[in-house]
C-alpha cells in the first residue's frame, strides 16, 4: 500500500498528546474495593506509536509536563522505557490547586462485571498545548516526520488543544507528512462544543490520509447520516459500516485508507474481534474471531498502531489490516493499555493463532 511517505524522516510517527496515569487494581479487582494498584504513563496517543516504537521506530510525543513534579518524571521514564522521544515545555504547577497530569482510574472488570473507568482530568496541564511551544520546521522540516497522528481525544480536550492539532495538521501537509486521524468520539468532552468541534474536525479529516473510526464516530464527528443499524450481529454492522464509509469517501476524497474495528462483547474475558478497512478502492475483512482478553482498554489503539506500522513498510493493504488486528489482540491480552510487541514474529504468531510455546 503505497501511501507516498516522504523519504527521509527521523520519526516514524509523531503525535500532540496530554500524558497523564493510568491506575488498575491488581488481579482484576474493581476500584471500589481495592487497596492495590498498578500504575502506568498514558495516553491514546502514544498507546498509537508504541506498536513501531516497540519495534525498533524512533517516535515523538508532542506534550506538556508539570515542572518539578514527580507524575512527570515518571511519565518521562516511561516514556524513554518505551523508546518514544518527547518534546514539550514545563511548566509552574502554581500551588496545590494548580495544574497536573490527569489521573485515569480504571478497572478490567471479570466476568460479567464490566470494566469500570473514571477519569480525574481537572486542571490537565495538556490542555493548554500549542503549536507555537514547539519547533515546528526543525521537527517536521529538518528532521522529518512520516506520519502524525492525531486522536480525537486530544483533538476536543479544549480549545486550545483542538487548534494545536490543526495547526499540526496543516504544517505536516506542508511538510510532506502523512496525517492519521482517529475520530475517537467522547461524548463528555464535545458537551457545549459541537458546532466548533465539528467544523474542526472536518478541516482535519480534509487533511487527513488515514482515518478511523466505527459507524457513530463518523455521524457524531463529522455529521453523516448513518444508515439504519444493522442490528446487534457483527454482520449487520459491516455491512452498515461499508454503507458509511461510501460516502465518507465522497467527501473526503483525498483520503486512502478508511478502517475500523468490530468488537462484541462476550464477556470481559472474552470478545469478538474484528476488523475492515477500504483502501486502494477495496474492501478487506477480518472475520471476528473469539479472543480471550486480560484488559480490554487500548484494543482500538493497538489497532491503529499495527496499522499504521504496515503502512510504514509498504506493506499491502490487506497485511496492514492484518497486522493491526494482532495489535489489538497484543494490547487486550495486556494489563498495560498499550501493546509491547518482542518482534513482528510474536504478532503474526498471534494473527495466525499460533500459541505454542516459543523456546
Amino acid at each position: 500500500m503505497n501511501l507516498n511517505i516522504r523519504e527521509s524522516y527521523r520519526y516514524a510517527i509523531a503525535c500532540p498528546t496530554s500524558m497523564g496515569v493510568r491506575i488498575t487494581p491488581e488481579d482484576r479487582m474493581a476500584v471500589h474495593n481495592s487497596s492495590r494498584f498498578y500504575m502506568q504513563a498514558t495516553s491514546a496517543e502514544t498507546n498509537v506509536l508504541n506498536i513501531a516504537s516497540s519495534l525498533g521506530r524512533e517516535c515523538l510525543a508532542l506534550t506538556k509536563f508539570v515542572k518539578g513534579s514527580p507524575v512527570a518524571a515518571f511519565i518521562q521514564a516511561q516514556l524513554r522505557a518505551r523508546n518514544i522521544r518527547y518534546e514539550g515545555i514545563e511548566v509552574d504547577q502554581g500551588g496545590p490547586w494548580g495544574c497536573r497530569h490527569q489521573f485515569n482510574i480504571a478497572d478490567s472488570g471479570f466476568g460479567l462485571r464490566a470494566p469500570r473507568v473514571w477519569n480525574d482530568r481537572a486542571g490537565e496541564v495538556g490542555r493548554t498545548l500549542s503549536i507555537d511551544e514547539f519547533d515546528i520546521p526543525r521537527i517536521f522540516g529538518q528532521e522529518g516526520v512520516a506520519i502524525l497522528h492525531i486522536s480525537g481525544l486530544i483533538a476536543a480536550m479544549s480549545p486550545e488543544t483542538t487548534q494545536c492539532c490543526l495547526e499540526l495538521a496543516r504544517a505536516a501537509k506542508r511538510y510532506g507528512t502523512l496525517v492519521s486521524f482517529d475520530l475517537n468520539y467522547r461524548a463528555t468532552f464535545w458537551k457545549g462544543r459541537e458546532e466548533e468541534l465539528r467544523e474542526a474536525f472536518h478541516q482535519i479529516a480534509s487533511a487527513a490520509d488515514v482515518l478511523v473510526g466505527n459507524e457513530e464516530d463518523f455521524q457524531l464527528c463529522l455529521g453523516f447520516t448513518g444508515p439504519e443499524a444493522g442490528g446487534r450481529d457483527l454482520a449487520g454492522k459491516i455491512d452498515s459500516f461499508k454503507a458509511m464509509i461510501q460516502q465518507v469517501k465522497g467527501k473526503y476524497g483525498d483520503a486512502q485508507v478508511f478502517a475500523t474495528t468490530l468488537r462484541q462483547v462476550v464477556s470481559a474475558n472474552e470478545h469478538l474481534w474484528g476488523a475492515l478497512m477500504l483502501a486502494e478502492d477495496q474492501w478487506y475483512v477480518e472475520e471476528p474471531r473469539p479472543i480471550p482478553v486480560m484488559d480490554r482498554i487500548g484494543g482500538g489503539d493497538g489497532f491503529t498502531g499495527g496499522l499504521l506500522y504496515g503502512v510504514l513498510n509498504g506493506w499491502p493493504a490487506g497485511k496492514c489490516l492484518q497486522f493491526g488486528w494482532a495489535s489489538g489482540v497484543l494490547a487486550a491480552s495486556s494489563l498495560n493499555d498499550y501493546a509491547e510487541p518482542a518482534d513482528e514474529k510474536q504478532l503474526w504468531d498471534i494473527y495466525k493463532g499460533n500459541a505454542r510455546v516459543q523456546r
